[in-house]
């Protein structure tokens, strides 16, 4: 198996048995790996790159993956229903590009400037993940994208996310109960029967997103809500006004 360094390249190897723990492995760069059953506790793999890489039942607790990249990875079981675990972690930057997060749990870590573009969170858990970076004693801001993805039967419930990027993901039945998503770029989003009651979505653009069932009446905040013409009818058919044509 080959030595597992800071800054070091490795391709086609199964790392399965390397003791990741409290290691500094920043730079590190990874093509094709295997990674299996692995407690990465303590790792340090900021801005490591990791392209067609499999993570099979592993968790990160304690690591920092700021600006880390990952590209083509998959992070579930063989099955599809194990997702990776990152706890207490820093992925603050760090970008993932068509890997498949599958029924990962995202627990009080840092995602500030998160960048997913077409990745599978189907079933994804983020709980009381931390979007928001502090620049100064009064002035907190968030960031995070999420393009293109497929965020079905994901939870993020009372998530904070206004004004980050969601456009053109799948958020079917997701779980969006209390969450901030004012000012949030919504559009193209699948919402059909998402659990909305109590999210904050005023001045988030929801324009050419499936809004089918959304109760407005039931939305934390949604003035400066941006729809289409379209969308209209459905809005107004589910907060129980009967809709007629002139």
């Amino acid at each position: 198996m080959a030595d597992l360094a800071n800054g070091a390249t490795i391709e086609g190897e199964d790392l399965s048995a390397a003791d990741f723990t409290d290691r500094d492995l920043a730079d590190l760069q990874l093509a094709g790996c295997t990674i299996r059953d692995a407690q990465l506790q303590g790792v340090i793999l900021q801005g490591a790159r990791l392209k067609g890489c499999r993570l099979v039942r592993c968790r990160f607790a304690h690591a920092d993956l700021r600006d880390a990249v990952f590209e083509d990875c998959a992070f579930a079981d063989d099955e599809g229903h194990v997702g990776v675990q990152f706890a207490f972690s820093r992925l603050e930057e760090a970008r993932f590009a068509r890997c498949d997060l599958s029924f990962a749990k995202v627990e009080r870590s840092g995602l500030y400037g998160v960048e997913m573009e077409a990745c599978n969170l189907r079933g994804a858990v983020f709980l009381k993940a931390d979007f928001a970076r502090a620049f100064g004693r009064s002035v907190v801001r968030w960031a995070a994208a999420f393009r293109d993805c497929n965020l079905e039967l994901a939870d993020l419930a009372e998530a904070r996310l206004p004004g980050c990027e969601l456009a053109g993901s799948n958020l079917r039945e997701a779980v969006l109960i209390d969450a901030d998503l004012e000012g949030a770029d919504l559009r193209g989003c699948d919402l059909f029967q998402a659990l909305t009651a109590g999210a904050k979505l005023a001045g988030a653009d929801l324009r050419g997103a499936e809004v089918s069932g959304l109760d407005l009446l039931a939305l934390g905040s949604l003035a400066g809500l941006k729809i289409a013409a379209d969308q209209q009818h459905r809005l107004l058919t589910a907060v129980g006004l009967d809709v007629h044509p002139e």
